[in-house]
């Protein structure tokens, strides 16, 4: 009998479509059905490097629904497990009006236990909707902006299954290598938890890569980027990522328009039903999309219900050469910089990176990529580069010409200059490990422009970090790092901001709230005793 070996995953929808992904143990068909409501859609799964997916696309429904639906392959029923002992999984589609809700955030150490990195935010925010009444608040969207995965930090499980496929010691030693390690790295993050499984099954999820969903400090530098390609086992560890995640991830992002016209798509399912497996095309496909990052968009955006949501590649889609350097490429920025309108109720901008940071980590970053890049000299461009990349600087900031052609569209909307000025304007961010709000003060602007940032979901920072961090925070630690970067040349940054709520160092997911022209955000933890609790609210208009 056919097995489900993840999923099933609640991945893009709409106000009349709904999108299924899972992964299966053989090829087979896959259904899902609730017939007394109408719904029966079916796809063949196709298979990569002897692996077996299926994305099921349900067309035709109303808007607003909740349908319970069960997942068939080959005629048999493989989900709901019987005896699981959690609701039915339901399809839900988008309101056309009214409230959207959609939690987010990001960096999830999985599995390990609560000394290693405490309650798991995700796994007690499914407990919370499960075992709660008929008043329970759901989301509309899950949104995860980075570092699903570790692939360069490993757990005791994953190193057990790398141990039986390559000898102790073999490079890249205590990371993962290939396609076939991520796959396993995949179950551990959203099989093996029975409540996050159940929760993927029946929230639309959509997500975006950060760095260690492939390695720390991934595309830092065009420094980094040659040092890492000088590495023999680096090609098969970036189009194994790559690739990995185009299948785990970015196809359940995809309308099913968008999936419809993919070359890469149609290529890879063509050539898995010529060949039986379509490794070598998924491979070429991820290597490419690495040394040519300008052939393959993963940003993407989408309307709901007065609410645009813009999900923003910062790290594949980077532009690094030896004479240029910005956070996306030509084409990335372009096609960003053209959503970024008015004409809705709220505008919001997903970024693994938070665009706005405590104001000495921003003067800092931005006064060491101007000495990375020559700004003292030679000397003093090597070592900035080993700063760089010792203390992980390479988030907006560290983009400094790009934090600024992004500043200038996004005030232009703001004001009025681009459609009718959006009630609030809010970057989603995650990645730095503790979580806060930071408003725009200067210049005026008729929409409410904020960072909201939500990490981690499991992988809080050890003491020092946080005491570092704290400092950071406060308001006077920017003054003395502002003044480096003035010695820099760098020039002031064309915004103000001050940071209103937090920092929150706990585990936490966060919820932004949105009715009509109202905006607000508030955080949860699961605490000590792995309950959810709120751990702060905010008013955004």
């Amino acid at each position: 009998m056919t097995a489900l070996v993840l999923g099933p995953h609640l991945r893009h929808v709409s106000h009349h479509t709904a999108t299924i992904w899972v992964e299966t143990d053989r090829p087979c068909e896959v259904r899902v059905v609730n017939r007394e409501q109408g719904v029966d859609a079916a796809a063949r799964t196709f298979t990569a490097h002897g692996h077996h997916y299926a994305v099921v696309e349900i067309d035709g429904l109303a808007p607003g629904v909740r349908i319970p639906y069960e997942v068939l392959a080959d005629g048999e029923t493989v989900w709901p497990e019987a005896g699981a002992g959690f609701p039915p999984s339901h399809i839900r589609t988008l309101r056309e009006h009214g409230e959207l809700r959609i939690s987010f955030g990001s960096c999830r150490r999985s599995p390990g236990t609560v000394e290693e990195y405490g309650h798991d935010a995700l796994t007690a925010f499914a407990d919370r909707l499960r075992t709660g009444g008929e008043d329970t608040v759901w989301p509309d969207v899950l949104l995860m902006v980075g570092d699903q995965v570790y692939a360069d930090e490993l757990t005791p499980q994953m190193r057990e299954f790398i141990s039986g496929r390559r000898a102790p010691g073999s490079p890249p030693d205590g990371e993962v290598a290939d396609y076939e390690d991520y796959t396993q790295l995949y179950k551990l993050a959203w099989h093996d938890d029975p409540a996050v499984r159940w929760l993927l099954s029946t929230v639309p999820t959509f997500t975006i890569f950060d760095d260690h969903d492939i390695r720390d400090d991934w595309n830092t530098s065009y420094t980094w980027r040659r040092e890492m390609w000088a590495q023999p086992w680096w090609k098969a560890r970036i189009t194994g990522g790559i690739g990995s995640y185009w299948i785990y991830q970015h196809l359940g992002n995809m309308s099913p328009q968008d999936r419809a016209s993919d070359p890469v798509f149609e290529a890879v399912r063509a050539a898995s039903e010529e060949t039986g497996d379509a490794g070598a095309v998924l491979d070429a496909f991820a290597e490419k999309a690495d040394k040519q990052p300008e052939t393959m968009r993963w940003s993407y955006a989408h309307d709901w219900a007065g609410t645009r949501l813009i999900v923003v590649d910062s790290r594949c889609s980077r532009l690094l050469t030896a004479d240029r350097r910005g956070m996306l490429d030509d084409e990335e920025f372009d096609w960003l910089d053209g959503r970024c309108q008015g004409g809705m109720d709220h505008l919001l901008i997903a970024s693994s990176l938070p665009y706005l940071l405590p104001m000495a980590i921003h003067h800092a970053e931005s006064w060491n990529e101007a000495v990375a890049e020559g700004a003292w000299g030679r000397r003093g461009a090597a070592v900035g580069e080993k700063i760089r990349q010792a203390a992980d600087l390479e988030h907006w900031a560290a983009f400094e010409r790009s934090f600024r052609a992004v500043a200038a569209g996004v005030v232009a909307v703001g004001r009025g200059e681009r459609g009718p000025a959006p009630a609030s304007i809010s970057f989603l961010s995650g990645d730095i490990h503790y979580s806060y709000l930071a408003r725009i003060t200067e210049p005026a602007t008729q929409s409410k422009i904020t960072q909201i940032v939500c990490s981690p979901l499991r992988n809080p920072l050890e003491g020092k970090f946080r005491w570092a961090n704290r400092i950071a925070y406060s308001r006077s630690a920017g003054r003395p790092f502002r003044l480096l970067a003035k010695l820099a040349k760098v020039p002031a940054p064309p915004i103000r901001w001050r940071m209103t709520n937090g920092p929150w160092f706990d585990n936490a997911i966060a919820t932004v709230e949105l009715s009509g022209r109202e905006c607000g955000v508030r955080w949860e933890t699961p605490g000590t005793g792995g309950t959810m609790s709120e751990m702060g609210r905010a008013g955004i208009t």
